[in-house]
């Protein structure tokens, strides 16, 4: 089942960044006193006492005016009670009360009860006094905490948990289950509605104009495939920085529903960082990932153009040049049962077991003629056997006897081989390592 969404909402300059590196356990998002720094929309994968969740830091507004400042900052709070299933509201306790306060809590009093409130600012018991005038904000019990200190986070992040939906177990669905992802506008919706081959979901140049989660299901070659898409927004988003946290949301949901991600990518652009984002996002949550480069009817081409854009694409993801590429267009139907084929292969690859003695004849000429490097001490680092223990992701374990001492270049080689020996195209490989 997927992980739950936390999102952290306030106003400007409380601690909210601040309380997320806390609980994600590192500096991930950026932490400066001046309204409007964080810029991106970061999220991240936290745990607390065996309970996995995906925290979303919010904010970052760059005002043209106090009335879209405070705008942009009710949106998104509204954004969050849709997208989230716990929204932790952070105040600033050495403050007080702010009218801002006031207008985010009238808004989560209105449409929510997920909602935990957290007094952050409170570095010692002198400063304890000071919450007490927050239970008038009328959303239960304010939590003490300081982000910077980590003071009464521990037993915060108690009250988080327990708050998180209990998911219940689902059958297995055989059925592949693919997310067409990608940044805002370029193509998602359109994609679904060439694919299905009905208006089913909203289209428009208007990009973040996405919302409820749908889910269609596609037949092909007499098979059934759950395509994960999304329906369309009552309502444009007032404030474009919000597109973003849209996407965001919506995006990290879809990857954790899917077994296979086709990302989009816009023939039109370069690579973008928020591309490369996506691409990371859906490998390290180990889903299969297919690139489609959409539009590709737009643009002028030469015997030379797929090929260069390609290389492009994998000059800057070096990583991950196992993953296929198919050029598409959504609005004339180029190519993209190619795209949906690739993806099948990939779901196909994703499950695939690799018999151990197969395993083992064919990637022990590999290790006898390029062995380990020797430990620190000069000792000799031997894998004397390989098996799979996992598929849907596939998780290999080597058995070593120095696991420790293996360095990560002789990691990335035994992945090479692996994919040159038995393909895997598309699918992110885990490689455990154990002592014998």
């Amino acid at each position: 089942m997927p992980a739950p969404i936390v999102a952290i909402v306030g106003r400007p300059n409380v601690g909210k960044s601040t309380l997320f590196n806390r609980i994600v356990g590192r500096r991930h998002s950026i932490v400066h006193d001046q309204p409007g720094v964080t810029r991106d929309r970061i999220y991240e994968t936290a745990s607390w006492a065996g309970y996995e969740f995906n925290l979303v830091d919010t904010g970052g507004y760059v005002a043209d005016s106090s009335d879209v400042f405070e705008a942009g900052i009710r949106e998104q709070v509204e954004i969050s009670i849709r997208e989230a299933d716990l929204v932790i509201f952070v105040v600033d306790g050495k403050a007080g009360i702010h009218p801002m306060d006031e207008e985010i809590a009238r808004i989560l009093r209105k449409k929510t009860d997920k909602v935990i409130l957290a007094v952050n600012k409170i570095d010692s018991e002198k400063v304890e006094l000071e919450v007490a005038q927050f239970y008038a904000i009328g959303l239960g019990e304010p939590y003490s905490i300081s982000a910077v200190t980590g003071r009464k986070v521990g037993d915060f992040l108690d009250a988080v948990v327990a708050g998180l939906p209990k998911h219940e177990v689902q059958s297995e669905d055989p059925r592949m289950r693919l997310a067409v992802i990608g940044r805002p506008n370029v193509g998602k919706s359109s994609l679904v509605n060439a694919l299905i081959g009905q208006e089913r979901a909203l289209v428009t140049e208007i990009a973040g104009t996405t919302r409820d989660p749908i889910d269609t299901v596609l037949k092909y070659h007499g098979e059934e495939i759950v395509l994960i898409d999304t329906a369309g927004l009552r309502r444009k988003s007032k404030v474009r920085e919000n597109i973003e946290f849209y996407s965001t949301l919506r995006t990290m949901r879809s990857i954790e529903r899917c077994d296979v991600t086709l990302v989009l990518l816009d023939a039109q652009s370069r690579l973008t960082h928020q591309d490369a984002d996506i691409i990371e996002e859906a490998v390290k949550r180990r889903k299969g990932v297919v690139l489609a480069v959409n539009k590709w009817d737009l643009v002028e081409k030469d015997t030379q153009t797929t090929r260069v854009f390609e290389q492009d694409i994998f000059d800057n993801l070096k990583m991950f040049d196992y993953i296929p590429v198919v050029f598409i267009s959504a609005l004339t139907k180029q190519r993209i049962s190619k795209a949906i084929a690739l993806s099948r292969e990939v779901f196909e690859q994703r499950n695939r077991r690799i018999p151990t003695s197969e395993l083992n004849a064919r990637l022990r000429p590999y290790i006898e003629a390029t062995p380990p490097p020797t430990t620190p001490t000069g000792r000799e680092i031997k894998i004397s056997f390989i098996t799979q223990v996992r598929t849907a992701p596939p998780v290999f374990l080597f058995f070593t006897n120095e696991p420790k001492h293996l360095p990560e270049s002789y990691r990335r080689f035994l992945e090479r081989r692996l994919r040159k020996e038995f393909g895997f195209a598309g699918v992110p490989l885990t490689l455990q390592f154990r002592r014998k």
